[in-house]
This record gives C-alpha cells, structure tokens and sequence, in this order.
C-alpha cells in the first residue's frame, strides 16, 4: 500500500502535460465507472449514467457561474443534485425491469440531453456552457497552487476519488451493499424474506448517480466547458465497455478496465492515428471481451493470485555441515 501511495504521488512529475491531462482525466473516469458498479449489484444496468454525471456538471457549472458559489461547494451541491434527479427518474423506470429498465433509463436521458439542447438559457444550448469557474487558486506565504495545473489538479481530483472510493467500498462491504447483492441474485427469497426490493434498487441508484454527478463536477471545473454532447451514448458505451472488459465481480475490476483502456487509447490508438475509430475498436474489444474473457480482466488477476498461493514453497537451503 505504501509503494502504490507514493506511485500515485510521484506518477505525474515523469509525464508530459499532455499526459497529466489525459492523468486528470483518468482519476475521474475511475470515479465514474466504481459508481456505475454500484448501480450494477442490484442486478440493473443503465444507460444514463453519463447524463447523471451532466446533471452534476451542469449543475456545479451554473451555481458559480451565475449565483456565484464557492466551487468545491458547488461540487457538492451538484452531487445532490444528480441524486435527486435519480430519485425522481426512480418512480417510473423501476417499474421495468431488465431489458426494459435499459431502454428506459436511455429515453429519460435522452430527454435530459434534450432539454439541455433546446434551453439556451440556462443550459447554453447546443454550444453548452464556457468559461466555467475553476477551483480557487491557494495562497498561503510562499505556497502557491495553481489548479489550473493538470498536476495541482490531478492532487486535488485523487484525494476526492480516494474518499469517494473508500465510501464505495465500505457501502458494499456493509449490510447494505450485501442487500444489493442479495437483491440481484436472489430478488424473489429476498422480498419474501421481507426486502423491500425497489427500496434498495432506488438506493443503489440514487447513491451511484451521486458520486456520478461529483465526477461530473470534477470535470466540468477542470475543463471550463461542458456541452450536451459531452455525456452522450458515445460515452456511456465507453463506460460500459470499462465495466464489462474489468469486470464487474470485483470492486477493483471497472478500475482495471478503465486503466487498460485508457492506456490502450491514448497511447496505442492516438500514437498509431486510429483514434477515430476508437468506438469501432471498444466494440469489437467488447465482443471479444464476452466471448473469450466473460469474467473480465478480473479474471486474470484471481487466476494470478490463485497460483501465486497455491505455488510451492521454495526447498529449505542445506545446511553447513558442522566441524
């Protein structure tokens, strides 16, 4: 643990800013893609968890800009905010189920999406919103952080995400994410057992679409600009595609995922010139993910960890003959 702290510590000083960017980028996608698992132990998976996460950016973004909110203030609120609009969205889609639940969490996002397109004020139209307020920039005698640094940044957004990913794990390990679990697997014994089965769907998303809407605020006053086409499906395939190809069995699988891809599309498929057909790529990744690889990269991992356990030890030395 005490390697993997300084790793993450001293990882963005050997990286061009570019890379720091792309570094920025990366600790926020984790955040969303660990939330998105939340929602996926109850056994439902969406298709508007990316518009959730615009909905804390949107919102974040306009309680600086126009009421003039502190920004990690405004983060929060921006948090709630997704929240809530999940808890609203709760009452008509988890009166679906599966395949259904799918397609109506993508039309209620769409409809979000939409909204935003259509309203110039105050949601800026088809262009979005610019010149968003960043994080205040820190003073104190000779200390001076810039947050507009990716590297300053990057500090900032990993301790957020740690927090975030320490609360996640804690909320699986406790009775209440073993509800979720019993929920998905077991819904009928669970009901009969006296679970309120929609109760705790709605808490897993509801929950999950808060700490999207954090990522979401992360990376709206990282960028200074959002627009509806920023959280479209293009994206949300993306985040699906971290999910399934890490693997979802694990909390640590969707951050496998989402490590793996992002390496393989910023330093495979734009150093080759193929970044254009980066959806292309991710689908047939997942295809081939599904059928060869149905655990995840996950997989990988338990079957390393099993044979590291089930090795041998190593022969005990001889010893010197005594004179």
């Amino acid at each position: 643990m005490i390697l993997i702290a300084v790793a993450l510590v001293v990882l963005p000083h050997g990286l061009s800013f570019s890379q720091q960017e792309i570094l920025v980028y990366l600790v926020i996608n984790i955040l969303l893609v660990v939330s998105y698992r939340l929602m996926t132990l109850t056994g439902e998976w969406s298709l508007g968890h990316v518009v959730i996460m615009g909905v804390g950016a949107y919102t974040s973004a306009l309680l600086t800009k126009r009421l003039g909110f502190y920004v990690p203030v405004s983060m929060i609120m921006g948090a709630l905010m997704a929240a809530f609009v999940a808890f609203l969205l709760s009452f008509p889609l988890f009166r679906m189920k599966g395949f259904y639940f799918l397609i109506g969490s993508f039309a209620s996002a769409e409809i979000i999406r939409l909204l935003w397109k259509r309203f110039r004020e105050p949601f800026g139209g088809p262009k979005g919103l610019k010149r968003i307020d960043g994080l205040p920039n820190i003073d104190i005698g000779p200390i001076h952080i810039d947050f507009f640094e990716p590297t300053a940044y990057y500090y900032f957004a990993l301790i957020v995400v740690l927090v975030c990913l320490w609360v996640l794990w804690r909320i699986e390990k406790s009775l209440v994410g073993l509800t979720f679990h019993a929920v998905h697997w077991q819904d009928k014994l669970a009901q009969a057992s006296g679970v309120d089965v929609r109760r705790y769907r709605t808490l897993a998303f509801v929950l999950a679409s808060g700490f999207a809407g954090l990522s979401g605020a992360l990376l709206a006053h990282y960028i200074g600009t959002i627009n509806p086409n920023s959280f479209d499906v293009e994206v949300m395939v993306f985040v699906l595609t971290w999910a399934i190809v890490g693997g979802t069995s694990t909390f640590y699988g969707p951050i496998l995922g989402c490590i793996v891809l992002t390496i393989l599309n910023e330093i495979v498929l734009r150093e080759l010139g193929f970044e254009q057909m980066r959806p292309l790529i991710y689908g047939a990744i997942m295809i081939v993910s599904i059928l060869f690889m149905p655990d995840g990269l996950e997989s990988l991992v338990k079957r390393a960890l099993a044979r590291w356990k089930s090795a041998p030890p190593p022969p005990n030395q001889p010893e010197e003959a005594k004179p």
